[in-house]
């Protein structure tokens, strides 16, 4: 069974003014059966919020630390949960 997951990755390096949101959400529409968000904080870094199928998810979190982002990721840091709900969609917030 692939149970439902939230993630929530904080991702550190040049990921602001790159393109870096725009290509999560793509990724993560790509990817399919996701919902949550992309959005810049004010020290630089990228949260990105995840809910969806724990492979799903998983799939995102690999890409974020793939080097196949726009820009330069540095380090990404994770926490899991249980979903909360309220998302429709993927966006950038």
């Amino acid at each position: 069974m692939n149970e439902q997951v939230r993630l929530t990755a904080w991702v550190r390096g040049r990921v602001q003014g790159v393109g870096f949101r725009w290509f999560t959400r793509a990724n993560a529409l790509e990817i399919g059966d996701l919902v949550g968000f992309a959005l810049n904080l004010d020290d630089g870094r990228v949260q990105v919020v995840a809910e969806g199928p724990s492979e799903n998810c998983h799939r995102l979190l690999d890409w974020l630390r793939s080097g196949d982002t726009p820009g330069r990721v540095d380090g990404v840091t994770e926490i899991w949960g249980t979903p909360r709900g309220g998302y429709e969609g993927f966006v950038e917030r």
